[in-house]
């Protein structure tokens, strides 16, 4: 790959590369990767419902239940009912889950580093305003 590459390309390389760098992170804190972005989705607040988790994550709705369970019993998230609206679902971090996602998210950011080492500080910022540009953008 170069950087003459489609940008698709390009970043399907980094995610692979950054995916299988994260990979044993993960296994050592008993995450899936679906599961530190639901953490992560998570760590600033809670969501006002599984379907506006879901849909903030781009993730199937119905299989959002299961990575949630999953979740819930080992004691990382919580759901509990929504005083404006019973049939919805409040989903948060318990202050185990927010341990776990620091730790976690530790981990990977000394990872990326790692990864980035020949980039200048500069660098660094302008590929993660151009990452979250490119992530946040409307193709239509």
């Amino acid at each position: 790959m170069t950087e003459d590459d489609d940008l698709a390309a390009l970043c399907a390389g980094a995610g692979r590369a950054l995916a299988e760098a994260e990979r044993p992170i993960l296994e050592e804190h008993g995450l899936s990767m679906w599961q530190y972005v639901v953490l992560s989705a998570l760590s600033p607040g809670a969501a006002p419902s599984q379907l506006a988790l879901a849909q903030q994550i781009h993730y199937d709705k119905t299989r959002l239940i299961v990575l949630l369970d999953a979740l819930v019993a080992e004691g990382l998230v919580s759901r509990s009912p929504d005083p404006s609206d019973r049939r919805a679902r409040v989903v948060r971090l318990t202050n185990l889950g927010i341990q776990r996602h620091a730790a976690v998210r530790d981990a990977i950011r000394a990872v990326e580093e790692r990864m980035l080492a020949g980039l200048s500080a500069e660098q660094r910022r302008v590929l993660r305003s151009a990452l979250a540009h490119l992530a946040h953008s409307d193709s239509t």
